[in-house]
């Protein structure tokens, strides 16, 4: 008997935001944060992405996932519940002969889901003689003082509480949609918001669905609240480098890896939380600065912006572009290996740009 497994549930068919599990969050596919989380927090023998979706699939295996199976249609459309997805994956274990004693789902729509409470769900089931563990937030305004719209009139779900003060009615709360514990040996007949479960209460500045397009873009402005240092002009990986001094011989024509920061975006150049560029080195201005041009990997010809140029990098030659406009001032601290060089006539043309562009006629 193994001990917890982690399904993560993702259909390819979301309607009103295309493609959302994979859709880029920042640096990576939405899905990539609850299954990274959920590997990061060493809490399951295996961790198993369920989809019909075979792009979505290759993802999931390239952030650490398991995908044994494709999930059938008939569980696959908008009309299937997470019960039947995770009672499919759990069958498929056992019929290998693999049994769990907790299961985990995890939507894949939880870019702000912390191990910390995730810990603590599976901590106080373990603890418990209850059938279910799963995260709740708060309600921001009494439920009982909450109103429909009917014919473009209001009208109280409990109009008995109209005139009673917020502070005297009973706080109510609400599922946060990021983990659900399950102890599977455990019978009960109670649905999970009732007396089987235990609630594991998150602040509500870590909750948010993801649904819409706005939900989306909401989502955005608290992971960047919460993590200001990824976003920030000195960020994380900034603040690692700053204070860390080799000895870097460099001079015109050398292309070294320039450490950037975070990666935010696809491009290639991204490693892991860090996020390199190749810089052409344009002009020595003293022993610590230069002048330099980071490299991009989008070639792009005929435009002021960008000149494609080709570099002896380890005894082959790589194509990148120079972005011009990002001409600037740069710290050698900032620089890693060297890792080619630009032959004198490229190097040529890439002045003959800039002087083009910064000098006028």
């Amino acid at each position: 008997m193994r001990e917890a497994v982690c399904v993560i549930p993702a259909r390819g068919g979301s309607k009103r935001i295309p493609r959302k599990n994979i859709k880029f969050f920042f640096s990576k596919p939405l899905i990539a944060y609850s299954i990274q989380t959920a590997l990061e927090s060493k809490l399951f023998d295996k961790v198993i992405v369920s989809t019909d979706d075979k792009e979505i699939a290759q993802i999931a295996r390239d952030y650490g996932a398991k995908v044994p199976f494709i999930r059938p249609a008939d569980i696959s459309d908008d009309f299937a519940t997470t019960g039947e997805v995770t009672a499919h994956a759990l069958k498929f274990l056992r019929d290998r002969g693999e049994k769990y004693k907790y299961l985990c789902t995890i939507y894949a729509t939880a870019p702000l889901l912390q191990i910390k409470y995730l810990k603590e769900g599976y901590e106080k089931l373990k603890a418990s003689d209850a059938k279910f563990a799963f995260s709740v937030t708060s309600m921001p305004f009494p439920i009982q003082r909450t109103f429909k719209i009917t014919d473009g009139r209001c009208e109280m779900f409990f109009p008995e509480h109209f005139k009673t003060r917020s502070q005297d009615l009973q706080e109510a709360y609400q599922d946060a949609g990021q983990f659900y514990w399950e102890k599977l040996d455990k019978k009960s007949d109670k649905i999970m918001f009732g007396f089987d479960s235990i609630p594991i209460i998150l602040p509500r500045h870590l909750v948010q669905d993801i649904d819409t397009l706005e939900d989306w873009q909401r989502a955005e402005m608290m992971y960047k609240t919460l993590f200001p240092n990824r976003f920030g002009e000195w960020n994380e990986v900034k603040q690692k480098t700053h204070n860390t001094f080799r000895r870097v011989g460099f001079k015109q024509r050398d292309i070294f890896w320039l450490r950037v920061g975070q990666n935010i975006g696809s491009e290639e150049y991204g490693k892991g939380n860090e996020f390199q560029r190749p810089v052409l080195i344009v002009e020595k201005l003293t022993s610590n600065l230069f002048i330099g041009i980071p490299l991009t990997s989008k070639l792009k010809e005929n435009s002021n912006y960008f000149h494609t140029i080709s570099y002896e990098s380890k005894k082959k030659y790589i194509q990148n572009s120079a972005m011009i406009l990002q001409l600037k001032t740069f710290d050698k601290k900032r620089l890693m290996g060297k890792i080619g060089v630009l032959n004198q006539h490229q190097f040529k043309i890439v002045l003959e740009k800039i002087i083009q562009m910064f000098i006028p006629s």
